[in-house]
Parts: C-alpha cells; sequence; structure tokens
C-alpha cells in the first residue's frame, strides 16, 4: 500500500543579505515525509537548519521552489494562511518549552484550542486527554515553576498535540534537558510516532537524531539523507 506524502518539498532555495554578502541557507533543498515517518534533521549551527525549520514550519517563505503539505500548495501563501495552517496543521515543539509562567500546566496545553474557538469544556476534557498521552495528567494544576525541565517539555508536547495536527515539528525538544531527561522525552517522541504521528525533528545532536526512522543530514543548505545502517549519505532526490 502507497503511504501518502504529507510534505513534499522540491528546489527550495533560500538566501538572505548580509551587508554586502548574499548568504544561501538554503540550496535546492528538496524531501519527501510521508504520514507516520519519524524524520530527524540534523547539523551543526549555520548549516541552514533553522531556515528549514521555519519553512516546514510555515513561519517564513522559500525564495523559490515549491511546498506542498497536505496537499495544500503553501510556498505562495499570504501570512494569514500560514496562521490556519500553523494552528490545524502543525504542532510545534521548542527547545524552552515556550510555556506561559502564569498559566497552569493544562491551561498551557488548552492555548491552541482557545485560538480554534472550541468551547471551554471541550477545550479541558482535550487538555486532559493530551497531558495523559505523555504521561503528565497529574501535574496538570501545576504551573510552570513547579514542574522539572523534563515535566516542562511533556507539557509543550501535550501542548503540540491537543489539536491532534498532521505533523509534530520539534526543534532541538532536548537542548535544554540533561541527558537522562533528553532520553525520557525521546522515548514519549517514538511512542507518539508509532501511534501513529508524523514526527519532524531538528537537532544539532547525532546521538537524538538517531532515535528517528530516517535521519537527514543539512550542510550547507543542502539535504542528504543518511543510511540508518550503512551510515553513508545518499542524495535526496
Amino acid at each position: 500500500m502507497m503511504v501518502e506524502a504529507i510534505i513534499h518539498m522540491r528546489d527550495l532555495i533560500k538566501q538572505y543579505q548580509m551587508g554586502d554578502t548574499t548568504v544561501t541557507a538554503l540550496d535546492h533543498a528538496s524531501i519527501t515525509v510521508k504520514k507516520g515517518d519519524f524524520v530527524s534533521i540534523v547539523g551543526p549551527s549555520g548549516s541552514g537548519k533553522s531556515t528549514l525549520m521555519n519553512i516546514i514550519g510555515c513561519l517564513d517563505h522559500p525564495d523559490s521552489g515549491e511546498y506542498i503539505l497536505e496537499g495544500q500548495t503553501v510556498d505562495k501563501m499570504k501570512d494569514y494562511q500560514l496562521a490556519t495552517i500553523r494552528n490545524e496543521n502543525i504542532g510545534f515543539i521548542f527547545q524552552n518549552f515556550n510555556l506561559l509562567s502564569r498559566l497552569t500546566a493544562v491551561e498551557n496545553v488548552e492555548l491552541p484550542l482557545i485560538y480554534r474557538g472550541t468551547k471551554a469544556k471541550e477545550r479541558r476534557e482535550m487538555a486532559m486527554e493530551s497531558l495523559k498521552k505523555v504521561g503528565i495528567a497529574d501535574r496538570a494544576g501545576h504551573l510552570p515553576h513547579q514542574l522539572s525541565g523534563g515535566q516542562q517539555q511533556r507539557v509543550a508536547i501535550a501542548r503540540a498535540l491537543v489539536g491532534e495536527p498532521p505533523i509534530l515539528l520539534a526543534d532541538e525538544p532536548t537542548g535544554a534537558l540533561d541527558s537522562q531527561t533528553s532520553k525520557e522525552i525521546m522515548e514519549v517522541l517514538s511512542q507518539l510516532n508509532q501511534q501513529g504521528h508524523t514526527i519532524i525533528l531538528i537537532t544539532h545532536d547525532p546521538e537524538v537524531a538517531k532515535m528517528g526512522k530516517r535521519m537527514v543530514r543539512i550542510s550547507d543548505g543542502k539535504l542528504s539523507e543518511v543510511g540508518m545502517n550503512e551510515h553513508e549519505y545518499l542524495h535526496i532526490h
């Protein structure tokens, strides 16, 4: 059975002007992500991975190339259209959690549903269910400062999950955590992937990247697939 492509990017170019110098952040970058994939995109600082993440997350436009997300061509969409795509199609997981300090865990998880106009009772039920999925429902009434880093990241993952977006986009999700907690968070992501969630992980850490089903290297704005067994680089077409 053919698995449908949830993301198809072809020949993306993104350049920035730094004084008199033109910096090419993405250089004819192409990638296809299928439903149920767990793709790790790994690269050092300055490799173009933040630019790629911003375009995948519909936070920025490429200068040229094609980006199709769930059958919709998004590379030329207006900002208000991209905002809708971000809210409905992508669950964001950030390095520094980005929780609101005055809101409890469950209230933080509810936030994307408020923007959708979901009614309060349904919102609370969905948020609690999402917290259960990541094993932290017993901390629903706690404020962020009452939670450990790992617990805060679980809340952030629950928030990304709550609207049931087709894609979870994780930007250095273990970057602010110790090694044991990092392992626990990656296990949570692996379990979610096993449940059918499509995950794209951006990281500089090859060890974290190995937790994905596929590894893609980004270097000088170019993408190449890493063979998970033979550890060789295969150019993506």
